[in-house]
Parts: C-alpha cells; structure tokens; sequence
C-alpha cells in the first residue's frame, strides 16, 4: 500500500522535471477544454438557466428549466461547471509540485509564481463568472472572463516550456528583427482575441429569455454596430496574417531552430483557417455552432503564437559559482 501511495504521490511530492512538465502540459489542455466548453454555454444560451450564484438557482445546482432551458442546455452547462473540478485539481498540483521541484537543493522561483497564477487565476475565474451570472451576462463582464482565461491558457504555457529550461539569461536563437516580430505577433493576438470578445459582444449570440407568456428578453449587449466591429476584428486578422508571413519567410531564411520554423508554420495555417472561419460564419449571420469553432480555434492558435514566441530562445542553467579562492585554499602547515 505504502509502495502504491509513493508512486502516487512521487510526480507531486518528489517531483523531477518531466513530472512538472507532465503537470504543466496537463493544466494547458484543461485550461483550454474549460474555454471551449465554457463558450458552449456561452452561445447554446445554457447559462440563462442559472440566474443565481454560487449554486445554479435557489434551490439545484442544476440549471432550471422554467425560463426556456433544454435537457440539452441542462446538460451544457452542468458539464462546463463538473469540468472545473479536474481543472482545479490539475492546478493545484502543479503549484504543489513546483513549490517541491528542486534541482540541486534550489527551488525554481520563476516556476513557482507561474504555477501560483493558475490556483489563483482560477479563484478569479470563479468571482468573475459569479458578477457575470448575477448581472445576467453583460458583455463586458463576459469579456473580462474569456481574456482571463487566455492568460490563465497563457501563464500555463510558459510553465510547460520553462519547466524545460534552466534559469540562467535569455539567449537568442534567431536574429532580433524575427524576436521583435514574434513578440508583436504575441501582443496583436492578445488584441485580436479581445476584439473578438467586442464583436460576440455586439452580436445576437448572448442568448434571449421567454416568458409563460411568450414575451422574449434579450440579455444586455455592446451598443456597437456589428458591422464596424467585425471589420476592425479582420483587420488585425489581416495584419496578424502578414506578421506571420513575413516571420515564416524569415525563419527559413536564417539559421532558425526546427521547432521555431514548425510553429511559425502552424500560426501561418491556423491564420487561413480562422480567416476562412470567420468569414464564412459572418456571411451566414453567425451560427452558434460556426462560431463555437472559430473561438475554439483561436484557443489552439493562441498556443501555438505563445510557443513560436518562446521557440526563438532559450534559458541556460545559471552558471556554477566558483568556490571562494581564500577559502578553498588548505591551511598552512604549522611551524616546526
């Protein structure tokens, strides 16, 4: 049993860097899946049917179905809310395991704050989703929650790679122009994806509610004309697609890592798939199923920007202190 519990317990306790890798990676994908899930809810209305917090009514934490609400929608929104158990669990042990994790008697500071922003992202994540469901989904507070989740996504990806590091100074793997463009590509993504949230904020996606008597209210919206929006949304698409195409170009071009070149290939692809996404989804008047993989999507191309970022360098291990010369030196031998 005691075997058992120590194999168990041994990535957590006495952790080594592929366990807090392992952790790592497993707090991005349910970072991600929460995201995914929770726009279900989003765009399926599946959240109407939980006007209070922190149970879902007065009465069941499970949503009612008196304002409109499914055994689908039912279903929805219980799912997203069971899926945040595993979520938490998986962060709380990657703290756990990084505050344990010490190569050569040293624990890795950069490591601990990163796995302390997601227990603590969360507890935010949960304050928020409370103010959302008790204003009754108004689009700002929406769009707070989805951008605090991308940099929950965000701090957990920078885990995963700088579990695989050392914690010496940043060293460039490709010429500076190309870090510069990486590192604009990171900032005009973190815009796109919040304009995305002012564009599903300004469109007919929130959801409405029906009465006994059929008389149907819309939750609060953004006072924007969709229109305008939209077209500031695919601008930034467009210049995010030129960025990736000139760091494509550029990265084939110079002595770039593989992984690098791989990433950059991956952005650029997920770009047109996005483009195409958008578009088609805009010219059908928004399905909420179309637009469920479009935000889906943007999680995945997210990631992928985060880590062509971090692909152009790398972090040494700190160098080895040299002993002090005074001190090494053996003592004298004694008089005679």
């Amino acid at each position: 049993m005691s075997s058992w519990f120590a194999r168990v317990t041994g990535p957590v306790l006495r952790p080594t860097r592929d366990s807090v890798r392992g952790l790592a990676l497993a707090a991005v994908i349910a970072n991600a899946v929460i995201i995914s899930t929770g726009e279900a809810v989003r765009l399926s209305s599946s959240g109407l049917g939980c006007p209070d917090w922190p149970q879902c009514t007065q009465t069941s934490v499970v949503a009612a179905h008196s304002v409109g609400q499914t055994s689908l929608n039912t279903a929805i929104e219980f799912s997203n809310r069971l899926l945040n158990f595993p979520l938490v669990v998986i962060c709380g042990l990657a703290f756990i395991a990084c505050w344990q994790y010490r190569p050569g008697g040293q624990r890795r500071r950069a490591l601990v704050w990163l796995s302390a922003a997601l227990p603590l992202g969360i507890v935010g994540q949960a304050v928020v989703g409370g103010i959302v469901v008790l204003t009754r989904l108004n689009p700002a507070l929406v769009a707070v929650h989805f951008l605090l989740s991308s940099a929950i996504l965000a701090a957990a990806v920078v885990l995963y790679v700088r579990a695989g590091e050392g914690d010496g100074p940043a060293r460039g793997l490709v010429r500076m122009d190309l870090r510069v463009l990486t590192a604009l590509l990171v900032g005009v993504t973190a815009l796109m994806l919040a304009a995305g949230t002012v564009v599903t904020g300004s469109g007919p996606l929130a959801g409405t509610t029906i009465d006994s008597h059929g008389h149907r209210t819309t939750v609060p919206r953004f006072h924007l004309a969709l229109e305008n929006v939209t077209q500031l949304h695919a601008d930034i698409g467009w210049f995010i697609g030129a960025l990736a195409v000139a760091i494509v170009i550029g990265l084939h071009f110079s002595a770039a890592p593989r992984q690098a070149v791989r990433f950059g290939w991956l952005v650029l692809v997920g770009l047109g798939a996005q483009g195409v996404i958008g578009y088609t989804q805009y010219f059908n008047h928004l399905p909420a199923g179309l637009v469920w993989v479009h935000v889906s999507t943007s999680v995945l191309l997210w990631i992928f920007v985060l880590r062509l970022y971090l692909s152009t360098r790398e972090r040494l291990p700190l160098p080895v202190e040299p002993a002090d010369a005074t001190a090494a030196a053996p003592a004298s031998a004694p008089a005679t």
